[in-house]
């Protein structure tokens, strides 16, 4: 199939593109490079520079490629530059993501599978792990855009029938995410760890994620190619605690850690994990990969990449 990934420059769209060359469609990458790498942009794929905010020319990869499938994966992920800026976060992740509708009715898409968040959409639940029917409660401007995204699709889909697949996900990790960006504690730790420094923890470090291993993501991704439509939370439903997070670093670089600890930071919640049958049971993606063995693998690959 001719495939469009949006943000296919970028720590999940750049592995979700690998997997879908690898099964031999043809894929289209529109990325701005804004956070996306050069280097991360598979050779088999067709790149385009082009930033989701500039419908005209997003419209003109559109009219060039007519895609049959879009895979939304572009975005402002930093949740807290959402809370320090939320019209920049908007005209990113709301204005952008209706063009991408809006030109995917146009041109004929059939399926858009729409990267959201679980970590960041229900605020602090009363339950966890949280369904996809817990409240929608965002603590921060990155989750409440993420939420009017997936309204908006669901309102592209009653009108004109265009079938939707949204991706709640758990905080993701591993190769490829930038280290030196906000967004990503294990990414963060690791290059930090790797360089002699001090882990910076926000908080006691008791807040809990769901950390959930970007190849488990792809498979969700690819999983929603030919699967039923729906909203689905991926992730482990696994709470884990970023003081925690610290002792299987501590184990797995055989270094007696010590972090350095700052007052937290507004929008972020202090606990949460997803509950994942709804998505094993329509989809039947199950997690294949230990918190443990994940991060073995990601620091092996810092090592490897980030001399």
């Amino acid at each position: 199939m001719k495939v469009l990934v949006t943000g296919g420059a970028g720590f999940i769209g750049s592995n979700i593109v690998d997997a879908l060359v690898n099964l031999r469609h043809n894929i289209f990458v529109v990325d701005n490079l804004s956070t996306g790498k050069k280097e991360n942009i598979n050779p088999n794929a067709v790149f385009y520079g082009i930033d989701i905010t500039e419908k005209e020319m997003l419209e003109s990869v559109f009219k060039k490629v007519h895609p049959e499938i879009v895979f939304h994966a572009a975005a402002q992920i930093d949740v807290r530059k959402s809370v320090e800026n939320p019209q920049f976060d908007g005209e990113v992740n709301i204005i952008g993501s209706i063009n991408v509708f809006e030109l995917s009715v146009k041109y004929g898409v059939k399926r858009i599978v729409f990267s959201s968040t679980g970590g960041a959409l229900y605020g602090e639940p009363s339950r966890i792990p949280a369904d996809e029917n817990t409240p929608v409660e965002p603590l921060s401007a990155y989750g409440v855009a993420k939420f009017a995204c997936e309204q908006y699709l669901n309102y592209f889909k009653r009108l004109y029938g265009l079938e939707a697949v949204v991706l709640r996900y758990g905080n993701v990790y591993g190769p490829r995410q930038d280290p030196l960006g906000e967004a990503g504690v294990i990414a963060i730790f690791t290059h930090r760890i790797l360089n002699n420094k001090q882990p910076i923890v926000y908080g006691d470090g008791t807040q809990t994620r769901d950390y959930v291993f970007v190849e488990d993501v792809v498979k969700a991704n690819l999983l929603s190619i030919n699967g039923k439509e729906g909203t689905y939370n991926i992730g482990t439903g696994i709470e884990t605690s970023v003081n925690q997070l610290l002792e299987l670093f501590s184990r797995i670089t055989g270094n007696a850690l010590k972090a350095e600890y700052a007052p937290a930071r507004k929008g972020e919640v202090s606990r949460i994990a997803l509950d994942c049958e709804k998505v094993k049971k329509e989809l039947g993606f199950v997690p294949e990969v230990l918190l443990e063995e994940g991060l073995r693998r990601t620091v092996e690959w810092y090592k490897k990449n980030h001399e």
